[in-house]
């Protein structure tokens, strides 16, 4: 399992999410996010396998970076993949939590491009 430590914790959106999340000053999650009632997050050794999982081959995304300290009691780390803990938050994730946010190209493989991450 993956330990259940990390200071920087990830979130793939969509371009239109993204816009939403700067416009609200919060994010209540994508569609995905709000059927399972919680946002999922990723580590930085688990964000390219989410990627290739779920958006494959999608040009029009954001990898926002998210202070795991900012998330306090609403963070938890859960059973998910392959059996790694994965960070999920029951409630919003606030604008103030957000470290960075950066475009995902594609790049000519097909698979997204990341900048360096914070482990």
């Amino acid at each position: 399992m993956t330990q259940a430590v990390a200071a920087t914790l990830y979130k793939i959106v969509c371009d239109a999410d993204w816009a939403g999340w700067q416009a609200a000053h919060r994010f209540r999650g994508a569609a995905v996010d709000l059927a399972d009632g919680y946002i999922h997050l990723s580590m930085a050794a688990q964000v390219a396998a989410t990627a290739a999982k779920h958006f494959a081959g999608r040009a029009d995304l954001v990898l926002v970076a998210v202070s795991a300290a900012a998330l306090a009691d609403g963070l938890r780390y859960e059973p998910a993949r392959g059996g790694d803990l994965f960070p999920h938050v029951y409630g919003e994730l606030p604008l103030a939590a957000v470290q960075w946010a950066a475009p995902l190209p594609l790049g000519a493989d097909g698979r997204h491009l990341f900048p360096a991450l914070d482990r």
